[in-house]
This record gives C-alpha cells, sequence and structure tokens, in this order.
C-alpha cells in the first residue's frame, strides 16, 4: 500500500487539508487517516471509493495499479 499512501498524502495536501479534516470527511479518528499514511493501517473498500470520488481520482490510481488518475467513464 506504499503507493496508496503517496497518493493519499499528496492528494490531501494538495487540497490543504490536515489529517483531522479529512478524518472529519471519512468519519475516522485523525490517527486512523495516519495510520492510512504510514501504512500502518488500510482503509476498508466504501472508504478507499469515497476517497476516489472526493479527490476525483480513480480506484486504480489511488491503489497505485495506474499512474493515470483519470477516472473512466
Amino acid at each position: 500500500m506504499q503507493k496508496f499512501s503517496a497518493r493519499l498524502i499528496s492528494l490531501r495536501k494538495e487540497r490543504g487539508l490536515t489529517q483531522e479534516d479529512l478524518a472529519k470527511l471519512i468519519h475516522k479518528k485523525r490517527s486512523t487517516v495516519s495510520g492510512y499514511e504510514i501504512e500502518d493501517k488500510e482503509p476498508e473498500f466504501e472508504t478507499i471509493c469515497f476517497l476516489a470520488q472526493y479527490f476525483g481520482v480513480s480506484t486504480d490510481y489511488l491503489l497505485g495499479r495506474t499512474d493515470n488518475p483519470e477516472v473512466n467513464r
């Protein structure tokens, strides 16, 4: 989940969000977001889908399966 971690940090910072801000959006604790970012915790499927939609990227991009952030519709 190394790419997920790096991409989450990058996307969060691009939006000017703190870990606390993001935690509130996904209804989790700040420590959970921190865990995602340091690769200590893995997000649930629903969380991955929400994050991808919120940041406007594909789940494949968020998970590191592609370098193309665009969502194919």
